[in-house]
């Protein structure tokens, strides 16, 4: 007889994941089929990947993240935010918290709906033509546009995520356009989903310092950026092409439970 699995769904920012309570362990973590059919939207729950949230001496929990794809995923920045809404509620945790990711040890603050998740510190920067390509748990090439909501970004996603420098190891594409005084409009194709996601929380990262290092900003940086999932806000201190104390700040919302 097939087992039951409870799990929770979560959204930041339009970016929705799968997740499950596994501090017994029950779960079948090296199933990639059964993580890979989870995630699909018409024979499974649907989601752009699953996270798991097992127990970690010293720390309040562990998140193990999983592509949509069933295989294990790099660091997710709007998955990050969402485990931690999960285990304020599943009462582990409340105002704050200390977590351990696949990149490291992760602080958050939860306040008024909003999570602030704190990101690696990044001190390499690399460029490929025109474009950077920044690692922020997740590698990502980003490049600016214009009209950005009339471009194909799957087929320019697709194009670049697999040509000859990037095809193996996969990368994640983002796009970036200035939107107003201050703000900007980013969209991203993801590795893994491999399709454009409704948000990328390392993408929306990753784009805040391109737009820091082009716009040649130091000190203390707020950059608000708008995905089509809502509205992030990333925050760093920039020296150069050093950045520490980076928050990556949003929304993360219970959307259903169930069993499957």
């Amino acid at each position: 007889m097939e087992s039951k699995i409870k799990f929770s769904k979560y959204q930041g920012a339009g970016n929705d994941f799968i997740l499950i309570d596994n501090r017994n362990l029950h779960f079948d973590s090296k199933n990639e089929d059964l993580i890979h059919k989870l995630c699909d939207r018409r024979f499974g729950i649907g989601a752009d990947g699953l996270m798991l949230l097992q127990e970690k001496e010293n720390f309040d929990f562990e998140m193990i993240y999983y592509n949509a794809d069933g295989r294990a995923g790099t660091m997710c920045g709007n998955g990050g935010r969402c485990i931690v809404a999960f285990a304020r509620d599943l009462g582990l945790i409340h105002d704050n918290t200390a977590f351990l990711a696949v990149d490291g040890i992760h602080k958050a603050n939860l306040n008024d709906q909003l999570i602030d998740l704190q990101m690696i510190d990044v001190n390499e920067i690399n460029r490929d033509g025109d474009a950077y390509v920044i690692n922020t748990g997740s590698p990502h090439y980003i490049t600016f546009e214009n009209n950005l909501s009339d471009l194909d970004v799957f087929n320019a996603g697709y194009t670049i995520r697999n040509n000859a420098t990037y095809r193996e190891a996969g990368i994640n594409v983002n796009f970036i356009e200035k939107e107003g005084e201050s703000g900007y409009f980013l969209r991203t194709f993801e590795r893994g989903v491999e399709d454009e996601t409704f948000a990328c929380g390392t993408g929306a990262t990753a784009a805040a310092m391109t737009i820091a290092l082009h716009e040649n900003r130091n000190g203390q940086i707020t950059i608000p950026i708008r995905v089509l999932g809502g509205q992030l806000y990333i925050s760093f201190f920039k020296e150069g092409f050093s950045f520490t104390e980076v928050y990556l700040k949003g929304p993360a919302t219970f959307v259903f439970e169930g069993t499957i």
